[in-house]
């Protein structure tokens, strides 16, 4: 077998040097700080900061698992007033960690957290946006067999410290659509879709109730049938006759849904858009709506 040289031989031979004896100073005290040099830097900057940040959290809902680990991914960013160069940016991986390692995730906790970051970089504003899949049971409608499901979530929260917060929650959700028109022309059945519904809501902050469950029974329960992970035969013969049941063309879906919405005292202001993947077109079928009251 041949004998290979030393690993630091290795190294050198592939490249590496030796460090060098540096003249810059070393200890923090000592370092200059060019993001903290005040001068006229000529504009504002509304949002600066760091996306794309993976951190594990604690989250709670009304569904089982009521306490769930999730992977959250974070965008965190303050605002920048005219005489500052820049922000710390390490400071806001500092306060995530140092935040989420003792509390879970939801929109309380959020704005206190946005409040923090404003402070810690002496700024007067601050946006958190967090997404994350949450994960929820399913028992089919027959056979009762459990599974779990997942909606995708995105919390976003405002602080500013004199208007103060805005919070918003969005989820996409899928379900089953069966068109009405396929229903009513042909003599077999119906063609049917997987549908997604996207819902974003602005709501209050005095609302103590799980946003996660409240959307997702808007966007389920108006569909023409749920999606369940587990289905046996039997199953199977309930959610397809449950679509047949409930026939639903995308701007149908998208009213209904609109209306549960509407009806809740808290949602301040809503965007939702449905979108059915057709199973017998190459494109999909698409609506939007808004609504602010």
């Amino acid at each position: 077998m041949k004998q290979l040289p030393p690993k630091a031989e290795r190294h050198r031979h592939f490249g590496s040097v030796d460090p060098i004896v540096g003249t810059k100073p070393t200890e923090k005290e000592k370092m200059p700080d060019l993001q903290n040099k005040p001068d006229d830097f000529y504009f504002p900057i509304q949002q600066v900061g760091i996306s794309d940040v993976k951190y594990p959290v604690m989250i709670e809902s009304d569904l089982a698992p009521t306490t769930q680990t999730t992977t959250a991914t974070f965008a965190m960013t303050t605002s920048l007033e005219q005489n500052f160069k820049g922000i710390n940016m390490s400071r806001l991986t500092e306060q995530l960690h140092l935040y989420f390692q003792s509390h879970l995730l939801s929109l309380e906790s959020l704005r206190e957290f946005s409040a923090i970051l404003a402070r810690e970089m002496k700024q007067q504003a601050a946006d958190v946006e967090v997404q994350f899949p949450w994960f929820f049971t399913k028992t089919s409608p027959s056979m009762q067999k459990e599974g779990m499901a997942h909606a995708d979530i995105t919390y976003n929260v405002h602080f500013d410290e004199k208007a103060g917060y805005t919070s918003e929650i969005r989820m996409k959700a899928a379900v089953t659509t069966l068109c009405p028109c396929s229903k009513e022309i042909s003599e077999y059945s119906a063609h049917n879709q997987r549908g997604f519904v996207t819902m974003s809501v602005r709501v209050d902050d005095s609302a103590n109730v799980d946003w996660k469950a409240i959307l997702l029974e808007a966007a389920e329960s108006n569909a023409s049938s749920i999606l369940y992970p587990v289905l046996k035969r039997p199953d199977e013969k309930a959610v397809t006759e449950r679509a047949y049941e409930n026939p639903r063309f995308v701007e149908d879906l998208i009213r209904l849904v609109a209306s549960d919405l509407y009806e809740h005292e808290h949602i301040q202001s809503f965007d939702i858009e449905c979108r059915n993947e057709e199973s017998i077109h190459q494109h999909d079928a698409i609506a939007r709506l808004s609504f602010k009251k």
